[in-house]
């Protein structure tokens, strides 16, 4: 350092256009960086976790199985919120590395490349565990966002299991109380034997409290463990283990998707004696 260059430094010191900092305010933001970098990277994993369990455990994937028809549907139920949020989890632990001593060591391609696949890596790591569950389970805010997506209603899909079966319906029981789905638009020939008891998946059109079926596929319960759960937390703490003849006449009109004032009709004809069937029509045809 020249003389001349240090006697400016110095006179800049001295009249307060420069000032230094203490090495405890350096230490302090290293290590406030170091921290917020850590989070990012073990929040990230978490998220990617979260999204291998969401897709495993839901129906999105299977939708996929429908070819071209089934497209629609998995876009629906795909984990925007997840995914949305590893993304800008990923941007920001990228962002601190620029800021950090380190990236001068290296090009940012090298640490950026380095840091998705320490994160998916990891990621991995945690399906061995129960974290993902316990999730699932509890009152966390990774819960709103799993749930949210897992359970919510589909417009172009439907899974459930099939409590009754007609000519041209099926009343299925879903996380969202009991659906019909019609069987007009179904193609017979390509239709699987279906008996009462089965999972099954279908795509098509949401239409009031129809969903007009296009293409219906059979599944193994195993296939959808959160659908099957969102349907024992609907239906168990007032039917017990399953629907049966017997216990739907004591079907509570919050486990129909319908209007209150049609939930009300429904639960007089079941009273009366009515199959679910000729109830929902019934009561969907006198509704105002």
């Amino acid at each position: 350092m020249s003389k001349e260059l240090e006697k400016d430094i110095m006179d800049k010191i001295k009249t307060g256009q420069v000032k230094l900092k203490s090495k405890y305010v350096f230490l302090a933001e290293k290590l406030g960086l170091g921290t917020a970098f850590a989070l990012s990277v073990v929040l990230s994993a978490l998220l990617f976790n979260l999204i291998l369990f969401y897709m495993k455990e839901t129906d999105n994937l299977q939708y996929l199985s429908f070819g071209r028809m089934g497209i629609l549907a998995f876009l629906e139920s795909f984990p925007c919120s997840l995914v949305a949020a590893f993304i800008v989890l990923i941007v920001l632990a990228g962002y601190l590395i620029t800021k950090s001593d380190v990236s001068y060591k290296k090009p940012f391609g090298y640490f950026a490349i380095s840091l998705i696949v320490f994160v998916m890596f990891f990621g991995g790591i945690l399906t061995y565990t129960q974290i993902a569950e316990q999730i699932e389970k509890g009152n966390h805010p990774f819960n709103k966002f799993l749930m949210k997506g897992s359970l919510e209603m589909r417009d172009k899909g439907i899974a459930g299991i099939v409590f009754e079966i007609g000519e041209n319906y099926l009343v299925v029981e879903t996380p969202h109380g009991l659906r019909n789905i019609d069987l007009i638009e179904t193609n017979k020939e390509k239709l699987p034997k279906i008996k009462k008891g089965d999972f099954i998946l279908a795509v098509g059109d949401n239409k009031g409290y129809d969903f007009m079926a296009k293409n219906i596929r059979v599944l193994d319960k195993k296939e959808m463990p959160i659908i099957n759960r969102g349907i024992d937390n609907k239906f168990k703490p007032f039917l017990g283990n399953s629907l049966n003849e017997e216990n739907i006449k004591l079907l509570p009109p919050q486990l129909m998707h319908f209007e209150t004032q049609e939930k009300e009709c429904i639960k007089e004809c079941f009273d009366k004696g009515g199959n679910p069937k000729k109830c929902f029509d019934e009561c969907i045809e006198t509704a105002p």
